[in-house]
C-alpha cells in the first residue's frame, strides 16, 4: 500500500488592490482614493463651487446688473433728449454711468459680507475648516474668488453701459472720450468696486454677522456725506471738506473726473487708497481668524 503524500503548500492569494500584502510595512486597509497633498487650488475650487451655488450670488449680482444697465441707459436717454439745449461739450460721456454704479455697489457690498459672514450664521464654517484646516488658505481662496467674480461682472456691465451711452450720444454736443478715460471708466472703476466688495468680505469675516457687516459697510459709504451735510458752521469747514474729498461716492467719481469737491484725490489715487484699506482689513481678519475659535 502506498503512503499518502502530504498536500503541497499553496502560495498565498494575492491581496486585493485596496488591501496591503501580508508582511508589508503597513498591513491592513488602504483607501482606494488616492491621497494627495492639498493646496490653494483645491480651496479655490471649493469656494468657486460655493459662491456659484448659493442664491445670494444670483440675486445680488442680478440686481447689480439691472441697476447699472437700467439707470445707465435711462440717464443716457435723458441726456440725449436735452443735449442740444445743455452745455455738455466738456462733459465725459462715460460719467453718466456713475449713478447706476453708485447704487449697484450696495449689491456688491452685500454679497461680499455674505460670502464670509453667512457661513458663521449657518454653521457651515465648521465644515469648511474641517475640510481645510489652514484658515489662512480659506480666507485667501474666498478673497481671490470673490474679487475675480466682482471684477469681471462689474467690468462687463460698466463697459456695456459705456459703449451704449457713447453710441447714443454720438452726433450730439457731448465729446468723444479719450483712451485714458475709457480705461479709468471701465477697468479702473471695476477694480475699485471689486476692492470695496473685498473690503466688505473682510469686514464680514471680522464681525461674523451678516446684518452687522452690511450695516457697517453701508454706513462707511453714506455716513461721511450725511455727516458733512450737517456741518454748516465755519469752524467745521475743514472737516466738512475732508469728508467730501475722501467719501466713497466722491472717490468713485474721480474715475470720471467728476468729484464732489474741487480738490482731493485725482487720477488713480482712489484705487491706491482702497487698496491700502483692504490690505489693513485683510491683516486684521487674518489675525482674528488665527486667534479666535471657530
Amino acid at each position: 500500500m502506498s503512503t499518502p503524500q502530504p498536500p503541497m503548500p499553496q502560495a498565498p492569494a494575492a491581496a486585493p488592490d485596496w488591501q496591503a500584502a501580508p508582511g508589508g510595512p503597513f498591513p491592513g486597509y488602504t483607501s482606494p482614493i488616492p491621497v494627495v497633498r492639498t493646496h490653494l487650488g483645491h480651496a479655490l475650487a471649493s469656494e468657486w463651487t460655493k459662491i456659484k451655488s448659493v442664491r445670494s450670488t444670483m440675486w445680488t449680482l442680478g440686481v447689480f446688473v439691472a441697476l447699472v444697465i437700467g439707470i445707465g441707459l435711462m440717464t443716457g436717454a435723458l441726456v440725449k433728449a436735452h443735449a442740444d439745449s445743455s452745455n455738455l461739450e466738456s462733459t465725459n460721456p462715460l460719467s453718466f454711468g456713475f449713478f447706476g454704479l453708485l447704487l449697484g455697489l450696495m449689491c456688491v457690498i452685500t454679497l461680499g459680507v455674505l460670502t464670509t459672514a453667512s457661513e458663521y450664521g449657518t454653521g457651515m464654517v465648521r465644515t469648511t475648516m474641517t475640510a481645510c484646516p489652514s484658515r489662512g488658505r480659506v480666507l485667501a481662496a474666498k478673497s481671490i474668488v470673490f474679487f475675480l467674480v466682482a471684477f469681471v461682472v462689474t467690468l462687463a456691465t460698466s463697459a456695456f453701459v459705456a459703449m451704449v451711452q457713447t453710441s447714443m450720444l454720438s452726433g450730439t454736443s457731448v465729446r468723444t472720450p479719450s483712451g485714458s478715460e475709457w480705461l479709468k471708466g471701465t477697468v479702473g472703476v471695476s477694480l475699485y468696486i471689486a476692492l470695496l466688495g473685498l473690503l466688505s468680505l473682510l469686514i464680514g469675516s471680522i464681525v461674523r454677522h451678516s446684518a452687522g457687516g452690511i450695516t457697517i459697510m453701508i454706513g462707511a459709504v453714506l455716513a461721511p456725506l450725511v455727516i458733512a451735510l450737517f456741518m454748516a458752521t465755519s469752524s467745521l469747514a475743514d472737516v466738512r471738506e475732508w469728508l467730501f474729498k475722501y467719501s466713497i461716492p466722491s472717490q468713485l467719481g474721480v474715475f470720471y473726473d467728476n468729484t464732489l469737491s474741487g480738490s482731493g484725490p485725482t487720477g488713480w489715487d482712489p484705487l491706491w487708497i482702497m487698496l491700502g484699506l483692504t490690505a489693513a482689513a485683510y491683516a486684521g481678519a487674518y489675525a482674528l481668524l488665527q486667534s479666535r475659535d471657530v
